[in-house]
């Protein structure tokens, strides 16, 4: 099963971070990345610029409105992401407390659902 391991942490704090500090960080998230390749967990994944440089679209009415930033002011920010392959949600938690970001903020798991066909059921959620 695919689990989508989103990473959150605040911006401002890792902006504190001195170079030799933040270089560390990257380093060891490339680490994480090797073991879960060697590991055939890790199936996709990439950092996030922050999030002054995201752009939120809504469309109301068929009318396109484009927002410069994030889609709302939270405490933490998405910083990145790792698709994993796991047997379960139980293997995803072990695979994904290994991220090194978790210890600065937080890494929210989700199943990845798979769209059904027209007349197949399965629909639960928005879209």
């Amino acid at each position: 099963m695919k689990y989508l391991a989103l990473v959150y942490y605040q911006e401002s704090a890792m902006n504190q971070m001195s170079q030799q500090e933040w270089d560390a960080l990257n380093r060891e998230c490339i680490a994480c990345v090797g073991s879960l390749q060697q590991s055939g967990n890790f199936l996709d994944g990439a950092p996030l610029e922050q999030s002054p440089s995201a752009t939120t679209i809504r469309v109301r009415d068929d009318k396109l409105l484009v927002t410069d930033g994030p889609f709302a002011e939270t405490k933490e920010q998405l910083a990145g992401y790792y698709l994993l392959e796991a047997n379960d949600l139980n293997q995803a938690i072990q695979l994904a407390q290994k991220i090194p970001p978790a210890r600065y903020g937080s890494v929210e798991i989700r199943p990845l659902r798979e769209l059904q066909e027209e007349g197949n059921s399965g629909h639960n959620a928005v879209n």
